[in-house]
């Protein structure tokens, strides 16, 4: 017999209880660690083993419960994706030069039917969870049930609205047999490998023994990393998993704790608290290096930007929009404000992904272009405005200085700019609901626009549901149509680049800088391999004693 469970829809609008929780996990950060360690952050395990690494983040720690999260990509890396595993995940040990690309996990393979929607995968075999109890078709089941359907003693609201985003598009999911599953789309789904590694898998048996509520604290899946602890949204604690199909890691112990303030973070690695630190202030840099600590750096996908609000005066003007971003002197923002540690964004498509195309670098600093624009649109004489900027938060850099150096370039071309401060949580917030915080004319932030196709288009599609400035193009929304259905990659990157041309060219945003995703690693700490993405693979690395 097989298991079926349906879900008859059409293909969703996203909601925006699901907007609000993937706007956690779209806008994530970067990080670093220390060279005079000597204390419980280069701690040495036993013999032959890897030690302790202790990770300082920047922010709150995630919801440990599968897809829950709630601290952004930075969350995702260091925590859930040690923990557990989807049925793909990403490639992050090889071809660092390039974007990841996606590969088996707890599927081993895959076939999609000649419909685009009907997908079977060939389930991974000998896999157990951390609890020791096996990996199967009906793991993936209970698990795609306690995320999609409410008759599921497991399910929950949080769980649901969480899952939305990746797996949203389920509407039949099955098992064929003791190896195989069969998921089918609402509509084709080009991507829906890539989703899938999103879509984490927790063993069935320790679920119901703690039910959904509880399983927080006490969660398993078949990742690396297995849980021992933790002090809620503070400090995590893993062990490594031996049985671990991949192998079982280097380290023997991975501690990750909430250092949110970018110079705790930095005393925490000089003392010896922690031996790796994600971004560094830029400031630090050069006497961290001068203590022997490594800056690991990559390019990878991310932009720091301003949504500005097309539909409110002057901004509806593609020439003024224009004409603010030749204001921008984003190499001065990138070399001297932000240490190297960023590139200048002159297109909308970040640098390390397919859509970036070196000859569409369009927006170099040109006060002279910038005026002429602004005088051609009427505003020779400049005009007033507002945007909101978070203090801090995953993937932000240094918001309210790169935001300050703006604010001058724009002042140099008579755009006079009003910076209002909140803090991450309310920003995302307010624009998960379709607002601006603070009721600016623009909102500052940082995010990720390729790492995952499934959220493109709640960035650059006319019907998402977050604040984007109310920025449409029907040729923009064809284009991601198209990509989306289609399984073939090389189409997809095609379709993606011409769209996010469009999106330089009608300018509704300030392109500023792509992350290069910094992280301070102790002299004692080896093996890492730094890829060109948001996630890490942290199997490789371990700590001397």
């Amino acid at each position: 017999m097989t298991n079926r469970h349906h879900r008859h829809r059409h293909r969703p609008v996203r909601s925006r209880a699901g907007a609000l929780s993937a706007a956690a996990v779209l806008l994530a950060a970067a990080g670093c660690a220390s060279a005079t360690a000597t204390g419980a952050g280069d701690a040495g395990g036993g013999p032959g083993r890897g030690g302790t690494l202790v990770v300082g983040a920047t922010g709150k720690l995630p919801n440990p419960d599968t897809v829950i999260g709630g601290a952004g990509f930075e969350g995702k890396r260091l925590v859930s994706f040690q923990i557990y595993e989807g049925l793909t995940r990403y490639e992050l040990l090889k071809d660092t030069d390039r974007p990841p690309v996606v590969t088996g996990a707890l599927a081993e393979s895959w076939q999609v039917a000649a419909d685009a929607k009907t997908w079977t995968f060939t389930l991974r075999k000998g896999v157990t969870f951390q609890d020791g109890t096996p990996f199967d078709a009906d793991a993936v089941i209970f698990n795609l049930a306690r995320y999609l359907d409410k008759r599921s003693p497991e399910y929950t609201d949080a769980l649901g609205a969480a899952a939305k985003e990746y797996a949203g598009d389920i509407v039949s999911y099955r098992k064929t047999d003791a190896d195989h599953v069969e998921l089918v789309t609402a509509e084709p789904n080009g991507h829906f490998p890539e989703d899938l590694a999103h879509v984490l898998i927790a063993s069935p048996t320790a679920v119901r023994k703690t039910g959904s509520a509880n399983f927080s604290q006490h969660p398993v899946g078949t990742g690396p990393f297995a849980f021992a602890s933790q002090t809620e949204g503070k400090e995590i604690d893993l062990v490594a998993n031996p049985s671990y199909w991949r192998g079982a890691p280097k380290l023997d112990r991975l501690v990750v704790k909430s250092l949110p303030d970018a110079a705790a973070r930095t005393a925490a690695l000089r003392s010896g608290g922690v031996n790796w630190i994600e971004y560094p202030n830029p400031d630090d840099i050069d006497s961290l290096k001068a203590d022997g600590v490594r800056i690991a750096t990559n390019s990878y996908d991310h932009l720091w930007y301003w949504i500005l609000d097309t539909a409110k005066a002057p901004w509806n003007d593609p020439r003024v929009r224009r004409a603010a971003n030749y204001a921008i002197d984003r190499k001065a923002i990138a070399e001297k404000l932000l240490h190297g540690t960023a590139d200048p964004a002159q297109q909308a498509a970040p640098r390390a992904t397919s859509a970036y195309d070196p000859a569409g670098d369009t927006y170099g600093h040109d006060p002279a272009k910038a005026k002429q624009l602004l005088a051609e649109a009427g505003l020779a004489g400049g005009f007033s405005t507002s945007v909101t900027v978070p203090t801090g938060g995953s993937g932000n850099l240094l918001p309210v200085p790169i935001a300050e150096a703006i604010q001058r370039d724009l002042a140099a071309v008579g755009i006079k700019v009003e910076l209002r401060t909140t803090d991450w949580s309310t920003l995302i917030g307010a624009e998960a609901k379709g607002q601006v915080a603070l009721g600016s004319d623009a909102i500052a932030q940082s995010t990720t626009l390729f790492q995952s196709e499934a959220l493109l288009p709640l960035f650059i599609g006319s019907k998402s549901p977050f604040w984007t400035g109310h920025y449409a193009n029907p040729q923009v929304d064809a284009l991601l149509a198209s990509a989306s259905a289609s399984p073939d990659r090389q189409k997809r990157q095609a379709d993606y680049r011409k769209a996010l041309s469009l999106v330089t060219q009608d300018a509704p945003w300030l392109f500023v800088v792509n992350d290069r995703n910094p992280r301070a690693l102790s002299p004692k700490v080896e093996g890492l391999v730094q890829p060109q993405s948001w996630f890490l693979d942290l199997t490789t690395v371990r700590v001397r004693p």
